[in-house]
């Protein structure tokens, strides 16, 4: 018995490999359970009690120097792979493709971008809010149906005190707000971020999309100033020559209040099925601030007026790249998103 470890403890010192996997080859010939080691170790109930202590010894130095040997060699491999791996010799010889900005990303940038050249500067808020600040302070009244849990999404609900519920807001009007809140005319700014309504997901609605609103306030400032803020947009936006029209409408929070339509920039204005063939599309919509909402917002309406816009980024994004699908904006297809690789 002692002769066969002697054998082995030589083999084990002249141990040499020229790769990892030999190694491996080594490890498993001298240290697996079918190895040579523990072919030694099963023998060892047949050595006479009187040799067990010393063949033991000699055993356990056995296992010791080859799971050292064995482990300076693959350490030694280890190290060499380590300096190798700077230099990725599976990696493609092209250049590695660059992702592209997202289609709503790139018509908000144009949004603020237009905004901005006309002294807007940008006003963010908070996406969870609280009534008081999307629907109270906009005069909106206390049983108008967009507070029914239909329409919004409430966070918590405080029967007591409608005021203090905490909602996921509807649309970026509550950064208007709290912008006349915690400042003093002259206010020129534009709100762009992501709303939230309680609606059924289709090609043409989703909970959540986006919107850029706008806001100024100051003395003097007439509708006759909105109408050029919008058609020098639309321009800008569609083309030098887009045409705009103004309906009337209503709005809690403006008076009077307009829907704006432009010249449809498909069929030029003549008609197609896009625009239902009568040749004008509805992109946003504004009005002059209600006195009301001013007052609540501790701006003195006899002094001061604005004017308030505002618009889906998806419906700008649908006219300019007529996309058909709303559901397309948020389910990551890369496959729609190349289609936008030269669009900025």
């Amino acid at each position: 018995m002692i002769a066969k470890i002697e054998q082995l403890l030589r083999e084990v010192e002249a141990l040499e490999a020229g790769n990892a996997e030999e190694v491996e080859a080594l490890r498993i010939k001298y240290l697996s359970k079918k190895g040579a080691i523990n072919a030694l170790m099963a023998d060892f109930r047949a050595v006479p009690a009187e040799q067990k202590k010393e063949v033991g010894m000699r055993l356990n130095e056995l296992k010791t120097k080859a799971q050292e040997k064995i482990a300076a060699l693959k350490d030694a491999f280890d190290s060499q792979d380590t300096h190798a791996g700077d230099l990725d010799l599976t990696r493609t010889a092209y250049p590695v493709g660059l992702g592209t900005r997202h289609p709503l990303s790139i018509v908000r940038s144009e949004i603020i971008d237009i905004f901005a050249r006309q002294g807007f500067s940008i006003a963010e808020g908070p996406e969870v809010e609280d009534d008081l600040h999307v629907y109270t302070k906009l005069n909106f009244a206390a049983d108008h149906p967009a507070r029914d849990m239909q329409d919004t999404f409430f966070i918590d609900v405080n029967e007591q005190d409608v005021t203090r519920n905490i909602i996921l807001r509807s649309h970026t009007s509550s950064v208007q707000v709290r912008s006349m809140e915690h400042a003093q005319p002259p206010i020129r700014i534009i709100c762009p971020g992501r709303v939230y309504r309680n609606e059924a997901i289709s090609y043409r609605a989703h909970c959540f999309f986006h919107q850029v609103e706008g806001l100024y306030v100051d003395k003097g400032v007439s509708f006759t100033d909105l109408k050029q803020v919008l058609l020098l947009f639309a321009q800008e936006m569609f083309g030098p020559d887009t045409k705009i029209r103004l309906r009337p409408s209503y709005f809690p929070f403006t008076e009077p209040s307009a829907e704006m339509d432009i010249s449809c920039n498909i069929c030029g204005g003549k008609g197609c099925p896009f625009c239902k063939h009568t040749g004008w599309v509805e992109i946003l919509g504004c009005g002059m601030v209600d006195p009301a909402v001013l007052d609540a917002c501790g701006i003195d309406s006899k002094v001061y007026s604005g004017y308030a816009l505002g618009m889906g980024i998806e419906r700008i994004a649908n006219l300019k790249y007529r996309v058909s699908d709303l559901r397309l904006f948020s389910e990551n297809d890369v496959r729609f998103l190349r289609e936008f690789e030269a669009a900025y």
